[in-house]
């Protein structure tokens, strides 16, 4: 009796640190990205000060300070331009890592991430039409997130009708048929790229492609708040079912829940997610691969820690990678997503050489 009274108390006191020590990746992590949301408003070609930045965001939140003591031109550098493109990297980040970490569990391969839907390529397919065969006058960065987000949306509908073979949607059937979507509306980018006899468009579908937050404005990020917003707040609702989900369908069926049912309400809610941020950012690969296995090796596979650290550390390194994009050849913008492959590539190699497969006895 005694020592199952011992043992309880090891576990509550187990429990407790784990607890404690999730909370402070949290916290910091949290403070991290306050910091570099701050910072990065001030970086670029014109450098403003953190304090500058700080005043200019209070004097338009919540009217403090009163008077201003910074340039018009700053104002104009950090309000309009900046904390509306440093916002939307963050959501954008957040949003790829969530989706990234969702993707690996309902898929069950830990190379898994958003471009295995199919969904980012079609996303490509839809904004290189617009570009391509668009009335110039009417080029809008809505119209453009709007034919990016159709073509999301035909990606997922095109996913569901090959991967619900018989009625059931299995990780077999997900994995194949998002690889084979995303072949197929690749391809379909390449030749809208070579059938346009306008090499400007070319141009700005190739660097779209490559993914850019150059287009950020007050508007996206209000849609993408709301977007991301909901995602996430479904799949935290989801992490009990994603918990069993990740220890084997079987072990979910004898908890009382539908795998199959899972995997598609998870689906729907990342191909949502992932084509909205798509839309306002262009293809940004690897922050969905990488960002979750450093979650993991931060607080553990349960979900509800593992989608908050995802968020934050996704969001994290999108703000960072911005910040490099456009200030490393600075007047001109690196596209974003070679500042991730840069640091994902590496990282990927490093996950390859780690990686274990099961061996059966």
């Amino acid at each position: 009796m005694t020592a199952l009274l011992d043992e309880a108390v090891v576990d509550d006191l187990d429990h407790a640190r784990h607890r404690s020590r999730n909370l402070l990746w949290i916290g910091g992590l949290g403070a991290a990205l306050g910091a570099a949301l701050l910072l990065a408003a001030g970086l670029g070609p014109v450098s403003v000060p953190p304090g500058t930045v700080a005043r200019i965001i209070g004097h338009h939140t919540i009217g403090h300070p009163a008077t201003a003591d910074w340039t018009v031109a700053q104002d104009s550098i950090v309000w309009l331009v900046r904390v509306p493109r440093v916002l939307l990297g963050a959501l954008v980040g957040a949003a790829l890592a969530i989706s990234g970490a969702v993707l690996q569990t309902i898929v069950r391969n830990v190379l898994a991430d958003p471009h295995i839907l199919g969904v980012t390529s079609g996303a490509s397919t839809g904004a290189a039409v617009y570009l391509l065969f668009g009335v110039t006058a009417a080029t809008t960065a809505t119209a453009l997130a709007a034919s990016a987000f159709i073509g999301a949306l035909c990606a997922t509908a095109l996913l569901f009708l090959i991967a619900r073979i018989n009625g059931q949607l299995t990780s077999l059937r997900l994995l194949l048929g998002g690889v084979t979507i995303g072949y197929i509306f690749s391809a379909a980018t390449s030749f809208l790229i070579f059938a346009s006899d306008r090499p400007e468009g070319a141009r700005t579908v190739l660097f779209w492609l490559l993914g850019s937050l150059g287009s950020a404005a007050w508007s996206s990020v209000g849609t993408t708040v709301l977007v991301v917003a909901a995602a996430t707040a479904a799949v935290l609702l989801m992490a009990p079912r994603l918990d069993a989900l990740a220890a084997g369908d079987d072990t979910a069926r004898t908890l009382g829940i539908a795998p199959n049912r899972v995997r598609l309400w998870a689906l729907v809610v990342v191909a949502l997610a992932v084509g909205a941020v798509v839309a306002v950012a262009g293809a940004i690969g690897f922050v969905g691969l990488i960002v979750p296995h450093i979650a993991r090796l931060c607080v553990g596979g349960t979900h509800r820690q593992l989608l908050v650290v995802s968020a934050l550390i996704g969001a994290l390194f999108l703000v960072v990678a911005d910040v490099a994009a456009r200030t490393v050849f600075a007047p001109r913008e690196l596209p974003i997503g070679i500042v991730t492959a840069a640091v994902g590539a590496p990282l990927l190699l490093v996950l390859i050489r780690r990686f274990r497969p099961a061996t059966s006895s």
